[in-house]
């Protein structure tokens, strides 16, 4: 099973503050468990949303917002995605994790659908050819 981890936004985070020293070494310690036991498979910070822009879908409409975006307790300011048997081997992992931030903060832990999980179909098919396609 696959999960991503999205580490969510803080105004320090949004404001573009980068993490400390002590931070920045404590996180790759974690990461080198992750990777050491196979469970980490990518993860990175991203820069704050008023680099970032969103399109909003309507019908065939599309419309684009630069940000910065107000709600920085909806924003994500880094990610991991890991491979773990299941939600709560995840969890164990994610508690072990050093706090993201100087101050509270928060992770979620969602879990990616694989194309196992849709029944056979031609569209599956092609996602299936597409990602061999990615992987080779």
């Amino acid at each position: 099973m696959r999960f991503i981890v999205f580490v969510k936004a803080t105004k320090d985070s949004e404001a573009g503050l980068m993490p400390s020293e002590e931070l920045l070494g404590a996180m790759a310690k974690f990461n080198e468990e992750m990777i050491k036991a196979g469970v980490m498979l990518d993860g990175n910070g991203l820069q704050p949303s008023s680099k970032g822009a969103r399109v909003r879908f309507e019908g065939n409409k599309r419309t684009v917002n630069d940000g910065p975006f107000a709600e920085t307790k909806e924003l994500v300011a880094g990610y991991w995605i890991l491979q773990v048997k299941s939600k709560a081997e995840a969890i164990e992992w994610i508690k072990r994790c050093p706090n993201p931030h100087n101050v509270d903060s928060e992770v979620e832990i969602r879990q990616l659908f694989e194309l196992e999980d849709f029944g056979e179909s031609e569209a599956i098919d092609h996602h299936r050819r597409l990602d061999q396609q990615m992987k080779s």
